[in-house]
């Protein structure tokens, strides 16, 4: 058996109000395909281009192992100079990427490449991450701190994204105190049998290529796998829905503290607790034990 995955729907080009009607409202996620074309980036940016304006930065690299007790919040695994990651991406798979890279920050000439586009939504300016991926690398799947609306825009290559809005959070094996699943659920082939719960969870899936947009609601939870090397940019709008901007707040004032605090007090043991009970919770849920 299959997750239950819809495909999103994908539009050429959207103007402004058809984006707040058709889209945000509903806070449905969406393909815009033809979105970027007339920015500087869609011709200029490639891994090539990336290597020649960055390629001295040195760039914290994440791969797929568990979360340790001992690592503090989005701490990276290595370090790399930006040209020797991209020519390992180009050379052979690698588990390593790069999240949340301030572009702005590190390399403000290309901030030249591209314009905030008009969705009707205040756009965090001084905010555009960048995310870099190998072959077959992938995100564990997560929502971000503080559940923004997400605009995604994809360069060179093809990864594919599995969504689920919130309201599926009881099925899928939440991590207490944390904003991820459990690090051994593979969603881009889970064992339904193992993790039952699955099955019931109602979300949608894409491919993007290079150019296009996707406009991941409030919240939603998200997973990347990188079909071929490739990098993305994120622009993001705060999150509107009171009680989404309340969690907002709670995450980055108190519970990724906590989470932090706990994890130096009790060690492995926080950790094998938060796992054990993502399980529980999410069966007693399922099966009301």
């Amino acid at each position: 058996m299959e997750l239950n995955l819809e495909q999103i729907p994908r539009e050429q080009t959207l103007s402004e109000k058809e984006f707040i009607q058709k889209y945000f409202k509903p806070q449905k996620p969406v393909v815009i395909e033809r979105f970027v074309e007339d920015w500087p980036a869609y011709t200029k940016w490639n891994l090539d281009y990336i290597k020649e304006v960055a390629g001295e930065k040195i760039v914290p690299l994440y791969d797929d192992r568990p979360v340790k007790h001992d690592e503090g919040f989005n701490e990276p695994h290595a370090t790399m100079k930006m040209r020797d990651y991209i020519d390992l991406l180009k050379s052979e798979p690698t588990k390593y990427r790069i999240f949340l890279w301030n572009l702005l920050k590190e390399v403000p000439q290309l901030q030249y490449d591209f314009s905030f586009p008009k969705f009707g939504l205040r756009l965090m300016k001084g905010l555009p991450m960048m995310f870099f991926g190998g072959s077959n690398s992938h995100t564990f799947m997560h929502y971000d701190i503080d559940l923004a609306n997400i605009f995604h825009f994809h360069f060179e290559g093809k990864k594919k994204c599995i969504l689920f809005p919130q309201s599926e959070t009881k099925f899928l094996y939440k991590i207490p105190h944390s904003l991820i699943t459990r690090e051994d659920i593979d969603f881009a082939n889970p064992d339904l049998e193992k993790w039952p719960a699955l099955e019931f969870a109602k979300g949608f899936t894409t491919h993007l290529e290079h150019g296009n947009v996707l406009y991941i609601p409030e919240g939603y939870w998200h997973h990347m796998k990188y079909i071929t090397p490739g990098f993305s940019m994120s622009l993001r709008a705060i999150a509107r829905k009171p009680r989404n901007f309340g969690k907002a707040v709670y995450n980055i004032l108190f519970m990724r503290h906590f989470d932090n605090a706990m994890r130096k007090i009790k060690g492995q043991e926080w950790i094998d607790w938060k796992n054990e009970k993502a399980v529980t919770r999410t069966h007693s849920l399922l099966y009301g034990k």
